[in-house]
């Protein structure tokens, strides 16, 4: 059974595939990664569970909370491809159609 730290390090690596960056991932003894592509050393590593969100990422020494790996993933691209935008779904009331 592959765990959790595979699973983050199989998606890091195929992240970066996909964005078309060269750039490597390790695997960290704490269950995190470390990414290193272009300038950057990003590293990723799992929060205690007393906590509220689940990853911390710290890009160059500033280390922030992501609640999520859609969070994780959002912020590794914003910093290895800052020219990448980002889009957000915005729900909004509409007006009902007439028929």
């Amino acid at each position: 059974m592959a765990t959790a730290a595979g699973h983050l390090h199989e998606l890091m690596t195929q992240s970066l595939a996909a964005w078309r960056l060269a750039g490597s991932v390790r695997d960290l003894p704490d269950g995190g990664v470390l990414i290193v592509c272009r300038e950057h050393s990003i590293r990723i590593e799992p929060a205690s569970p007393d906590l509220p969100f689940r990853w911390f990422v710290t890009v160059d020494s500033r280390r922030r909370a992501a609640i999520s790996l859609v969070t994780v993933l959002r912020r590794v691209r914003a910093v290895l491809d800052p020219g990448y935008a980002t889009m957000r779904v915005r729900i909004a009331p509409f007006p009902p159609a007439s028929i």
